[in-house]
């Protein structure tokens, strides 16, 4: 029997290694990772990028009776499906193109350790078919190879997408999902447990001041503030990346506010780089923070100034898709006729009339 690790003998809701934490909610983590960890049962990981699943996936492992065997990591989200079903499962020689030689798998490479699949919401469905038997079943077959082979891998998966919705859509197979929702573990996103910013803030100083030969080693409450109180999109990549940001840039030995990046300062997104979808609430976000940045400080009448451009901009792209009938225009809009009337003389929008 091998020797148990110290971890094991720790409270359920102690930390885990290399996870920073000591929210409720990170406690609750704490707790079903420990638990899991002693079985043989599969995780799925859930939450938004960035929060850390990884390293969840990692502690599973550790703190199971699988440790000194392989823990090995594949990004599901990164190759093509041809590509990620060789890389999963192996392949022969000559099975395709380039195969020159015959290859082991990840299923393999982890046989009688543990296997993570990040980001298994991108599957195709064809590949899902192949994991379902590899759930149930335990064997596989390398590409282009008829010989079955049988592997012992715990399998943790994670996901930022729900996949019962997926399921829902016809994208992500239902029984695959059943099969690996068997103790599901939620990682909650940054802006959910801001009580751990401090204790995040210190490590990730402490780790670039090293690295970087800095001693930046005292922060600004104003800063801190700011941390605490800002959405955290990217989560605990995010800050991160802002806090070796802050240890490169400082001159002296203080994280000041003025260092944190404008989007932290501020609470609002930088511009992106290049072109991006928003969403319609952040369309509608942006549009109500254009409207008041543009408002002088006296300015009184925001509601009207904001909401009849809108409501103008829906009746003269409503007319249009409608050719300028009234009556067409009124019943997509929800509104009666005299109404749509009214407005349009309100709004300048007489010409727009078609009738």
């Amino acid at each position: 029997m091998s020797p148990r690790t110290p971890q094991l003998d720790e409270s359920p809701s102690a930390p885990l290694p290399g996870v920073i934490g000591n929210s409720a909610a990170m406690q609750e983590v704490f707790r079903t990772t420990r638990q899991v960890a002693r079985s043989s049962a599969s995780v799925l990981l859930l939450g938004e990028t960035g929060t850390g699943k990884e390293l969840i996936a990692h502690a599973v492992h550790t703190l199971s009776a699988r440790r000194d065997r392989p823990f090995v990591r594949v990004n599901c989200g990164a190759l093509s499906e041809s590509l990620l079903e060789s890389e999963l499962f192996g392949h022969v020689r000559g099975a395709f193109t380039g195969a020159i030689d015959n290859r082991t798998g990840r299923f393999e490479a982890a046989h009688q350790g543990s296997i993570f699949l990040d980001e298994i919401n991108s599957t195709t469905l064809h590949l899902q078919v192949k994991l379902l038997r590899v759930l149930q079943e335990r064997e596989f077959e390398r590409v282009g190879d008829t010989r079955t082979i049988r592997v012992d891998t715990r399998i943790i998966a994670a996901s930022n997408r729900d996949l019962l919705d997926l399921a829902m859509a016809g994208t992500f197979r239902e029984d695959l999902f059943y099969r690996l929702n068997v103790v599901p573990i939620y990682i909650p996103p940054l802006r959910d447990r801001t009580e751990d910013i401090p204790l995040l803030v210190t490590h990730f100083l402490n780790h670039y001041n090293e690295k970087n030969d800095r001693y930046v080693a005292h922060i600004e409450p104003r800063a801190m503030e700011a941390l605490q109180r800002y959405s955290w999109p990217g989560n605990v990549r995010e800050l991160q990346n802002y806090v070796e940001r802050v240890v490169v840039m400082a001159l002296g030995d203080e994280l000041t506010f003025e260092l944190l990046p404008e989007a932290v300062r501020t609470g609002r997104q930088p511009k992106s780089l290049g072109p991006r979808t928003m969403t319609f609430e952040e369309l509608s976000e942006e549009l109500v923070v254009q409207g008041l940045s543009s408002a002088g400080e006296e300015d009184c009448d925001l509601h009207g100034r904001i909401v009849n451009h809108v409501e103008r901009e829906v009746i003269s792209q409503v007319m249009n898709l409608c050719d300028g009938v009234q009556i067409k225009a009124a019943a997509r809009l929800g509104i009666n006729r005299n109404t749509l009337h009214k407005k349009l003389k309100e709004y300048g929008l007489d010409d727009a009339e078609g009738e």
